[in-house]
């Protein structure tokens, strides 16, 4: 019997050891931004994201006099004073960048607006409006942009945001934030840009990551958060344990059955 229990105490052990490894982890790989002698110089403005093909533009045109705005605002003609704050921004005339990145606009035709920011889209419209309406307003945002953030977060999902100035943590907020099992040194963020993709990587554990032009996102970011060698060793652990275990009984069961 004392066998028994020895082999027994022994199975226990192994077991105690193979959670202990695959749980085990340091503060170095956890923590993010850790404090070193970085100067923080991060300006949003470097990295404003720029209108691309295929975003989804909300146009509205303003003024002192609503009805000159009627012909530029042709979806608002069907709004009235019943309509919800909500129901109002659904009826605002949308517009989709075209491959040559233009957008159609009513009585301005095309005007191209790929590779402006936002900010510098709303000037260019407004110069050209000028030539109908006197001092016209223009607002325009992003309909359409997403970003989506996979892998060892806990919620994983694609996300359309009403703004278009989002960082890497926050998009990784809106996921959850990442589980203990993700490796937060080694982030991949894939981006298109001029239609070629391509791949970066972030420490999140460092503070210099503030500096990196990859800290704010721009629309269609693909975030990817890849999981620890521990989560590996587990799923592939996973996989036998219940062999293993069984492997371990019937081993136990005999050796209590031949010291009888």
């Amino acid at each position: 019997m004392r066998l028994v229990s020895k082999y027994s105490s022994a199975f226990g052990l192994f077991i105690l050891v193979l959670v202990m490894f695959s749980s085990c982890g340091s503060r170095k790989n956890m923590v993010y931004l850790q404090p070193d002698s970085t100067q923080m110089n991060t300006l949003y403005e470097q990295y404003v994201p720029k209108i691309q093909p295929s975003d989804i533009l909300t146009v509205v045109v303003t003024a002192a006099d609503p009805k000159a705005t009627i012909p530029f605002n042709p979806v608002s003609m069907m709004a009235n004073g019943n309509l919800t704050q909500q129901t109002d921004l659904a009826l605002r005339p949308t517009y989709t960048v075209d491959n040559s990145g233009d957008i159609i606009l009513p009585m301005l035709g095309k005007v191209h607006v790929a590779g402006l920011t936002r900010v510098q889209a709303i000037d260019k419209i407004r110069k050209e409006l000028g030539d109908y309406i006197k001092d016209p307003g223009v607002n325009i945002n992003f309909n359409n942009f997403r970003i989506s953030v996979l892998g060892e977060v806990n919620r994983p999902g694609s996300f359309i945001l009403p703004t278009e100035r989002v960082t890497i943590l926050e998009a990784l907020g809106l996921a959850g934030d990442l589980t203990i099992r993700g490796v937060r040194e080694n982030i991949m963020l894939v981006r298109e840009v001029d239609g070629q993709k391509t791949i970066h990587r972030i420490d999140l554990t460092q503070q210099n990551t503030l500096n990196s032009p990859y800290y704010y996102l721009v629309q269609n970011d693909v975030i990817y958060v890849e999981p620890n060698k521990a989560q590996i060793n587990n799923s592939k652990l996973g996989a036998n344990t219940n062999i293993i275990i069984s492997i371990a009984s019937l081993l136990i069961t005999v050796i209590s059955v031949l010291t009888r």
